[in-house]
């Protein structure tokens, strides 16, 4: 077996799937995954009136490793959304700005609008052959219903996949 071979199975399905409605990453293994919701509280004696505007600020926080003979691959694609993610990708180009930012499918999560707030790869000469990512991702949705709907058709989507329908 040469050093260049890896364990990697590519007929399975990844942990994560990052995209930006174009371009796409599957992330076979993610090691772990977090999402942090910050919520705001109003200031203390305001009126009961309230505005259209985000209650909660999402953060996920992804890591994992690019694997096999694709990872510069991998790497570069990440990198390309990662820029893309602040400056228009093609999901708001294909939706006419009604979604914009990246994807993310993952088994806890399904999100839309999100921009990469930071972005590292390290290697080690203990793993050979592999990078290690670590992504962190910021909801920020475009205020309106359709960012609720999208909320609310994620629940659906993940509930099929849990029952194995998709």
């Amino acid at each position: 077996m040469g050093a260049d071979l890896s364990f990697q199975k590519l007929d399975v399905k990844p942990s994560a799937v990052l995209s930006d409605g174009v371009l796409t990453v599957p992330l076979w293994a993610v090691t772990q995954i977090s999402l942090t919701e910050s919520y705001h509280l109003p200031p203390i004696g305001s009126s009961g009136q309230r505005t259209a505007v985000a209650t909660h600020d999402d953060v996920i926080s992804l890591a994992g490793v690019l694997a096999g003979p694709l990872r510069f691959t991998w790497k570069f694609l990440l990198e390309t959304m990662a820029e893309s993610s602040k400056r228009g990708t093609a999901l708001e180009g294909l939706t006419h700005g009604a979604a914009s930012g990246l994807v993310l499918v993952t088994s806890m999560t399904i999100r839309t609008d999100l921009q990469v707030e930071a972005l590292s790869f390290s290697a080690s000469a203990a793993k050979r052959g592999v990078i290690d990512v670590s992504i962190n991702l910021v909801h920020m949705p475009l205020p309106g219903a359709l960012t609720k709907i999208l909320e609310v058709g994620s629940l659906g989507i993940g509930a099929l996949a849990d029952f194995g329908v998709i």
